[in-house]
């Protein structure tokens, strides 16, 4: 029997802030944007952040917008079906799901990869196991034991790359590490910009995935205890995390590390130890760098799979409160837990992680299938705000009704939506220019099964895309 009708409100403003604050921070920033450095030099990759940054930004003043007007656990993907057509509500749920359900098997093979560091002669299985059942009991237990979780998680990141850029700074400047470099590297032999417009593009594609996952704020709204104070001040606090964490980061490593070391070329936990910020603490003087990234990385880890986790449950949940996945995973055990929709979620993650081990194919191509959801989702918000807006107009509801205001409406959903298409586009323009249809096929495979999820739907149920004057704008009640 079913318990509880509805979430509990539970995550404080500091919470929210703080996985606002964390949400991006991961080996996107710890290891990847080395590579960004060597494929576009350093006045490409700080391009190319700048925006991608800027897009986030805007989706998620756009988010925020919503999710304070209408707080919900299944937040972009009832929007899109509210807003738009049921059928894109459905597409982006499912999308969302299968996107983080997978994405938690590759975090927590990771964690194998990370541990390796210190105790290479453990199986991987073991660190892997552990780490899926500590995230599944975080999960299990209540939603503020994830909010706690996440809070702490997120503050080492946060320490850390403030630190990092403190230690870069007086490194750049000569007052640790020897001798000042200056910005000598920003023009070294084809510095700042190397290979033109198509190699800007392409480290847009890795920009892109680093921020991916800073749309969490808005699956938290609909388990805030004040979501209309608690949204908006993390999201404000969304753009000078960009500003600060991203382009300084970037900026410190491209002065401290020229664009043609080949040490910039990692992109994941195994390249720890060439990890630009391992390399910046070592030239500054500090010897146990590389050991102290690594916990730092796996805490990064272990935060992602966390988020992971509980995105995917709550998206499940929620789709199936909507009709569009089996009851059973609609049901909250007594402490407000989707607990079905979290084991059917953790049995997805188990599976794709056994995959890894033992049919690397079928792993392979689970990962691959996931890789361009989370622009997708991106879409669906612009898409979702535009349609917004425009149904308020046409209902001739004052904008005075919004408790929190996107700015630059309409430049924001309509850059972001431009952007995001440019984006998805160019995510392997190399296997185009080859006409490689495999990979091709590879990089390219989100986008036509999420088309297959939309047409089922819109098909199944004759769906169509809802007049402005028809869009349902009234606003439940919140239940605490």
């Amino acid at each position: 029997m079913e318990k509880e009708e509805h979430v509990r409100r539970a995550l404080k403003t500091r919470h929210l802030s703080m996985i606002a604050l964390g949400g991006s921070i991961g080996t996107g920033l710890f290891v990847a944007s080395g590579s960004a450095i060597s494929t576009a030099g350093p006045g490409g990759a700080l391009l190319a952040y700048i925006g991608i940054g800027t897009m986030v930004y805007f989706l998620m003043t756009s988010l925020g917008e919503m999710a304070t007007y209408l707080p919900v656990t299944g937040s972009f993907a009832v929007y899109s079906g509210r807003f738009v057509d049921p059928a894109l509500g459905f597409a982006m749920g499912w999308n969302y799901w299968f996107n983080w359900a997978i994405t938690l098997a590759v975090d927590v093979s990771t964690v194998s990869l990370v541990m390796k560091f210190w105790l290479p002669g453990v199986p991987t299985w073991v660190f892997s196991s552990i780490a899926l059942i500590i995230i599944f009991l975080i999960n299990g237990f209540s939603v503020l034991s994830f909010g706690e979780t996440e809070y702490w998680l997120a503050l080492i990141k946060v320490v850390t790359v403030i630190i990092f850029l403190i230690v870069g700074l007086l490194t750049i400047f000569g007052i640790m590490g020897g001798h000042a470099v200056g910005f000598e590297n920003f023009v070294y032999k084809k510095a700042p910009f190397v290979g033109g417009i198509p190699t800007i593009l392409s480290v847009f594609v890795v920009a892109g995935f680093s921020f991916q996952g800073t749309e969490l704020i808005g699956i938290t709204a609909g388990e805030s205890a004040t979501p209309e104070e608690s949204v908006p001040k993390a999201i404000k606090q969304v753009f000078w995390r960009i500003l600060l964490f991203y382009i300084l980061s970037i900026f410190v490593i491209a002065c401290l590390i020229p664009y043609t070391s080949s040490n910039l070329l990692g992109s994941g936990a195994q390249d720890i130890t060439i990890s630009p910020f391992t390399l910046v603490f070592r030239r500054a003087g500090l010897a146990s760098a590389a050991s102290v990234m690594n916990a730092v990385i796996l805490t990064s880890v272990l935060s992602a799979a966390n988020s992971g986790m509980y995105a995917s449950t709550r998206m499940l949940y929620s789709l199936s409160r909507h009709g569009d996945a089996p009851k059973i995973f609609g049901k909250l055990n007594q402490r407000g837990i989707p607990f079905a929709a979290l084991i059917g979620t953790t049995m997805v993650g188990l599976f794709t992680f056994l995959m890894s081990i033992f049919g690397t194919e079928i792993y392979t191509f689970l990962v691959s299938a996931s890789g361009l959801t989370g622009f997708i989702a991106w879409l669906g918000i612009a898409i979702s705000h535009y349609r917004f807006r425009r149904a308020l107009k046409k209902q001739g509801k004052s904008l005075d009704s919004l408790k929190y205001r996107a700015k630059l409406f309409p430049l924001g959903p309509l850059l972001s939506f431009v952007l995001c298409v440019l984006v998805i586009i160019g995510q392997d323009l190399k296997s185009f220019a080859e006409l490689n249809w495999q990979a091709i096929g590879i990089s390219y495979m989100s986008v036509p099964l999420f088309l297959i999820l939309f047409f089922y739907y819109k098909l199944r149920h004759h769906t169509k895309i809802i007049s402005l004057d028809q869009v349902d704008l009234s606003k439940p009640e919140i239940k605490k």
